[in-house]
């Protein structure tokens, strides 16, 4: 049985300025998603594409900036109505004590889809050519959210036998071995998505079909993380008895099968050069 070791959150204190090991994490986030997306310009079809249409260095920025905003807005607000409506109904002001914590994937995803939306409706691009790109960036993003989950012993996960070899105490959650779920997200929705993803995505494809991958392998290995994930304290598990972070992936399970079908049924032309 493992003990989980106590990481000071803080990893850098200069003066009155703290540098947290979580916010760290999300900086490898986005520089990952910058050194990936500047690869992504040598993939097919965006390598081929010239004219208004082809991809540049400053889109990849682009896309990261509008994707931030997109994440912590619709992380925020898709916890507050996901996981707390009627906590934040009786207290609206609360929404932007962001410090509090709260945030959620799903509400942030769907934030990133509105912000690839105005990309694209800024470039002049189908938005699922946008999502198509932007889609194999994501996964290593997610695993190191799940590192700073991790160093701050936080969304722990069930209890575990204690014949579990890599069982740990998680301080704040009893004296009894608990799966270490952030872990095994991090290695599911995280690693294994990314390689799976940036294989896949390497070939040309039918426009969509690299963002219904997406869709449907985060989905699919959220659910099965979900099993081993602590559900929220004050939600429990739902009807079927199922987390509420096994129902927003059946949404995106569907989805992703609906537009991966739909995506293969569209005239292919994305190696067409635009001039």
């Amino acid at each position: 049985m493992l003990i989980h070791p106590e990481i000071n959150p803080i990893a850098l204190q200069l003066g009155p300025l703290s540098i947290h090991w979580y916010g760290l994490t999300y900086l490898a986030a986005f520089g990952l998603f910058v050194w990936l997306g500047r690869l992504r310009l040598h993939h097919a079809p965006f390598a081929s594409l010239l004219g208004p249409q082809a991809w540049k260095k400053q889109d990849v920025e682009d896309i990261l900036f509008l994707g931030v905003m997109g994440v912590v807005l619709g992380g925020r607000l898709g916890y507050c109505l996901f996981y707390k409506p009627l906590y934040y109904a009786a207290h609206p002001l609360e929404v932007f004590a962001v410090w509090q914590g709260g945030m959620s994937f799903h509400g942030g995803m769907l934030g990133v889809i509105f912000a690839m939306l105005w990309f694209a409706h800024s470039r002049g691009r189908h938005w699922l050519q946008v999502a198509d790109f932007v889609a194999p960036c994501v996964p290593t993003g997610l695993a190191a959210g799940r590192v700073g989950n991790f160093i701050n012993g936080e969304l722990w996960g069930r209890t575990a036998s204690p014949d579990l070899p890599w069982g740990m105490v998680f301080r704040g959650a009893g004296d009894l071995p608990r799966h270490p779920s952030q872990i095994y997200q991090f290695l599911l929705e995280g690693l294994l998505l990314f390689v799976l993803l940036w294989l896949y995505a390497r070939n040309e494809r039918a426009q969509g079909r690299v963002a219904a991958m997406f869709l449907l392998g985060y989905g699919v290995f959220r659910f099965i993380a979900e099993f081993f994930r602590e559900p929220d304290a004050h939600l429990g598990l739902l009807s079927l008895g199922m987390s509420m972070g096994q129902w927003l992936c059946l949404p995106m399970i569907l989805g992703g099968l609906g537009l991966w079908w739909w995506a293969g049924r569209q005239p292919v032309n994305l190696g067409k050069k635009t001039r």
